[in-house]
């Protein structure tokens, strides 16, 4: 199946100088925001009082996150998990309350919208715990892209492995900024998302430099504008079905899944979005701009001393 009927004939490197700017404005603006107004975190990374309860029924979260806000609990993060009774609830204990005039303060919120909710139990997330969550998640960041330029070092001329990392760079780091503008609540979820993400966008670069080297063997004669030109406009078909398909799936999942995966959903929607657009626009002409050129991706003969010694 195809999304065009022929292949386009796009000049994306002409467009280079026009994407840089957009993609150093992206970048520069989310580094700006993380630094004036950094990420709203979750109790994940921050600790809080987590309060598992049961109700009589089926629970309905929207109403319990409603009946929350209105009992004072603003950030409140309410989950379902086991059965369809059982319901999590995070809050933020405010300065010197105790753990269990929270629990409470919950059961008794719930219980004005359903009556007959239990509390089953009530555990503390320390600070400590955050700050350890907080550390482990940008290790496992750390350990992603180091990773990453293992893997495209050994599968890639150093050229398309560099193109490669600094186009993945630039996805995660949009989502961030985007966090950071509307504090919309940053947990392990929407840390899990930008992994993914960041999977995601190798994976559409990859399917374009496989091209590349493709091509580069088969028209030995054109240039690296021409190359890479081509390259991306023979995958452009398979990069936007591919993305559209995910979209489809998150967008979904989005709209009916809840509040509970809203971060989640919205860091994946916009990492298929950067990510489609990095691998077309900026993977490519970063490449071409580092100088990479037909030479780079033949393999180079070693002399054989018995063949030299030869008459």
């Amino acid at each position: 199946m195809e999304f065009f009927r022929r292949t386009p004939n796009i000049d994306f490197m002409g467009t280079r100088r026009i994407t840089y700017v957009i993609s150093a404005i992206l970048m520069l603006g989310s580094l700006a925001l993380l630094a004036v107004r950094g990420l709203n975190l979750g109790i994940d990374f921050t600790g809080g009082v987590v309060v598992e309860v049961i109700y009589p029924q089926a629970a309905d979260i929207d109403g319990a996150r409603a009946a929350l806000e209105q009992a004072g609990f603003d950030d409140a993060q309410v989950q379902s998990f086991g059965s369809s009774r059982d319901l999590a609830v995070r809050v933020m204990p405010d300065a010197g309350e105790d753990v269990n005039e929270v629990s409470a303060r919950v059961a008794a919120a719930l219980g004005q919208a359903e009556p007959g909710v239990e509390v089953r139990r009530t555990e503390v997330v320390g600070p400590q715990v955050g700050k350890d969550l907080t550390e482990q998640g940008g290790l496992a960041l750390l350990f992603c892209f180091i990773g990453i330029l293992i893997y495209v070092g050994f599968r890639f001329e150093k050229k398309m492995a560099a193109a490669t990392v600094l186009a993945a760079i630039h996805d995660p780091l949009f989502i961030l900024g985007f966090f950071s503008a509307t504090q919309m609540t940053f947990d392990l979820t929407v840390l899990a998302s930008i992994l993914a993400v960041i999977g995601y966008s190798i994976n559409d670069t990859v399917v374009v430099f496989d091209r590349v080297r493709e091509v580069f063997l088969e028209k030995r004669k054109a240039t690296p504008f021409e190359v890479l030109n081509l390259s991306i406009n023979q995958t452009l078909s398979r990069t936007l079905m591919t993305s559209f398909s995910v979209l489809f799936v998150v967008l979904s999942l989005y709209l009916f899944a809840g509040e509970s995966l809203a971060g989640f959903s919205i860091a994946i929607i916009l990492g298929v979005l950067i990510g489609t657009y990095s691998s077309i626009f900026v993977a490519g002409s970063l490449a071409l701009d580092m100088g990479l050129k037909a030479q780079d991706l033949m393999s180079i003969k070693k002399e054989d001393p018995e063949l030299d010694a030869l008459p």
